[in-house]
């Protein structure tokens, strides 16, 4: 049992740092309804030794499904791509920053936005919304905040 308790706060730990919002909205998002902050975020074949390059295909729009893609420095993709995402706590993980602006992640970690897709959703006119996964080409998945 004492074995059990360091590593059930260790998991603990580890889901708060990488669900929990370390930064404020990025200058894209910050004034939109349901913009919760930003958090570190790396991708699943990380390289944290480099500076990585990226463009996003929708830039912070939480109603469009979008992906963000790996280039080298000069925009020329490279194979590398991951998209939006729903958080198991219902935020919308949102890339940024501007629809296909070059930019770089500092040993490979990105700062998406999260968002309410509530109170997005309410904030443009709508009953209601939820984050919803959705396809977004050329990645294989991705999600979007859908409003009813």
């Amino acid at each position: 049992m004492t074995y059990i308790k360091p590593v059930i706060l260790t998991v603990l730990l580890f889901a708060t740092y990488v669900y929990a919002d370390t930064g404020k909205p990025s200058s894209g998002a910050k004034n939109m309804s349901g913009a919760f902050g930003t958090f570190e975020f790396a991708p699943d074949d990380h390289m944290p030794d480099d500076t990585t390059w990226w463009k996003d295909s929708d830039g912070v729009a939480p109603g469009v499904a979008g992906c963000h893609i790996g280039t080298d420095d000069k925009g020329t993709p490279n194979g590398r791509m991951f998209g939006e995402a729903c958080l198991p706590n219902g935020l919308l993980v949102e890339s940024n920053p501007g629809k296909d602006e070059l930019h770089s992640h500092k040993h490979d970690f990105g700062h998406p936005d999260t968002f309410d897709c509530n109170a997005w959703c309410i904030g443009n006119g709508k009953n209601s919304g939820s984050c919803k996964v959705a396809a977004a080409p050329p990645c294989s998945q991705s999600a979007i905040c859908a409003c009813e």
